[in-house]
């Protein structure tokens, strides 16, 4: 494994930690998420880069326009849910409530 491969697969699972085991708030959820499609969209664009074909070349793109919409439901989210709860602990959100 090249120091690159090990460098985006160590964000990689360091975003995943991250979101697995300190879901406090809703915010580090979705850095932790934000984290994780940033490191996929650099291994993607190194990826199509070492292949050098122009058939792959629109996918780091894709994937970077879903991680923007991601982001912005999710932020979306995180100020309803301040307005509505007055905070963003996870612990505080209950699903079963109208």
């Amino acid at each position: 494994m090249t120091p690159t491969h090990f460098a985006f697969s160590a964000a990689f699972t360091l975003s995943l930690m991250g979101l697995a085991f300190h879901r406090t708030h809703l915010l580090s959820a979705l850095l932790c998420l934000e984290g994780m499609m940033l490191s996929l969209f650099i291994a993607l664009s190194i990826w199509t880069l070492q292949l050098e074909t122009i058939g792959y070349s629109a996918t780091p793109l894709l994937l970077l326009t879903f991680s923007a919409c991601e982001a912005s439901a999710g932020l979306a989210l995180l100020v309803a849910t301040a307005r509505t709860h007055g905070t963003d602990h996870l612990q505080s959100l209950n699903l079963l409530q109208c």
